[in-house]
């Protein structure tokens, strides 16, 4: 079997973010085969077409993690009934500039956890939308929405409910086979 680096961003600035704690648990929970790396998105300053003639530096790099992932896994919060900003502004730092966008055949995922009974559903379904204009493949079964309760996941990313360390896990095979299919019919360009 294959080992995929999959690059994720937490859409949450917060240090005590439950998405965070989300991420801590898929990491735990990743198969064989399934390497998560965080791409952290808190040191980006507000996008601006400005910059496309000369990224700085944190940009740059911030693009250089995308590429160097075979995927990505987007762990968000809801803010509003909508996307985090610093997720937004992440995703509109790696499509640009015009051409060069990071996601574009990119295989991707979306997970996300709320203390709400639908979950992240209304800002994943806003994230599907920007991705797609991106041109990121992206895993549209099994879609997960996690409602959060206090103790669900420890600071070290152990999940106490069985069925949800469970639905996890299957949810992370399921990613593994998504970008497996996506990279063999559209391989990395190295």
């Amino acid at each position: 079997m294959k080992t995929f680096k999959v690059g994720y961003f937490v859409g949450s600035l917060a240090k005590g973010s439950i998405n965070r704690l989300l991420s801590k648990a898929l990491v735990r929970l990743a198969p064989e085969g399934l390497e998560l790396v965080e791409i952290p998105i808190k040191d980006l300053p507000l996008y601006c077409y400005d910059y496309d003639a000369d990224y700085p530096p944190v940009a740059r790099k911030f693009k250089q993690a995308i590429a160097d992932v075979d995927g990505v896994l987007f762990i968000t919060p809801e803010y509003n009934r909508s996307i985090p900003g610093a997720l937004k502004n992440a995703i509109d730092w790696a499509s640009r500039p015009w051409g060069k966008n990071s996601f574009a055949r990119k295989p991707s995922g979306i997970i996300g956890t709320s203390p709400g009974s639908i979950g992240t559903a209304v800002a994943q379904q806003q994230l599907r939308g920007v991705l797609c204009f991106c041109n990121s493949p992206l895993m549209n079964t099994i879609e997960a929405y996690i409602q959060f309760h206090p103790g669900l996941i420890a600071e070290d990313g152990t999940v106490s409910n069985d069925s949800t360390a469970e639905f996890l896990g299957n949810y992370l095979k399921e990613l593994h086979l998504h970008i497996e299919r996506v990279l063999t019919v559209h391989p990395r360009v190295a």
